[in-house]
């Protein structure tokens, strides 16, 4: 494994922590606060339901790898505290995301949410890159599903 080259077996395994660790924190609101869409009128672009499931467990899986490669780099610097930042910011928003759409029910305010995010999301990738340049790539999907994410929001508030 290329990113792990040349590490110990305890990077290994925290590595691995972390993808799994940000895999439960990013689903548990799906769990806690439902993903119903039956109330939801859908644009003609709305991708089939297996589709969240399966792009949310490999976007999380990604950031928990860039989140591990910053790590890597030392908490003792600036730029990795800054870059750790700027996860839990972009994390508090996507968490906080569907409790207010699906939850309340309110796509209005999700919109809001989701497009915070999406400005929380490009500071991350802008703060991963002053720490690694392949965790900044890694989050390239991210931005872009929540780019089509949010324009989604905006076709279900404004149906």
């Amino acid at each position: 494994m290329a990113l792990l080259q040349g590490r110990s077996r305890r990077d290994l395994l925290l590595a691995v922590g972390m993808v799994l660790g940000v895999n439960l924190v990013g689903a548990a609101p799906a769990f806690l606060f439902g993903a119903e869409t039956d109330w939801i009128e859908r644009p003609w672009f709305y991708p089939p339901e297996i589709a969240f499931p399966v792009v949310w467990t490999l976007l999380f899986t990604l950031l928990g790898i860039s989140l591990f490669l910053v790590w890597r780099q030392g908490l003792d610097r600036r730029p990795v505290r800054v870059a750790f930042a700027a996860f839990g910011v972009q994390l508090f928003l996507n968490l906080l995301w569907t409790p207010v759409f699906f939850g309340l029910q309110r796509p209005g305010l999700g919109l809001a949410v989701i497009l915070a995010l999406w400005v929380a999301i490009v500071g991350m990738i802008a703060a991963f890159d002053r720490v690694d340049r392949r965790a900044a790539a890694l989050q390239i999907p991210y931005l872009l599903w929540v780019s089509f994410a949010s324009v989604l929001n905006y076709a279900i508030y404004t149906g």
